[in-house]
């Protein structure tokens, strides 16, 4: 499955903090048909996600009935992407 989209970036101040851009709702959607058969545990999904010319491994986090996609520091700094701008994702997800 893959799915492509645009989202804003946002950062969580947690204890550990992180950047992150969350799945559209119709993306969400989509995803949560197949998570059953793709989730390793407490909902998260392994995908492929790339951005620009950046691809790498990660896994999503169920956020408010949709997923927040984590955006390491390393990927954001390749691509130049700051707090608030708008990137374009495309995530594949393994259905095995």
């Amino acid at each position: 499955m893959e799915l492509a989209f645009e989202a804003v970036v946002w950062h969580w101040r947690g204890p550990s903090p992180y950047h992150f851009v969350s799945l559209p709702a119709d993306d969400a959607a989509q995803l949560q048909e197949v998570a059953a058969g793709v989730t390793y545990g407490w909902g998260m999904i392994p995908v492929t996600a790339s951005v620009g010319g950046t691809t790498w491994t990660t896994s999503l986090f169920p956020k408010d009935g949709s997923y927040a996609v984590p955006l390491r520091d390393a990927v954001r700094r390749a691509e130049e992407i700051e707090v608030g701008q708008s990137v374009s994702l495309v995530l594949s997800v393994d259905l095995g």
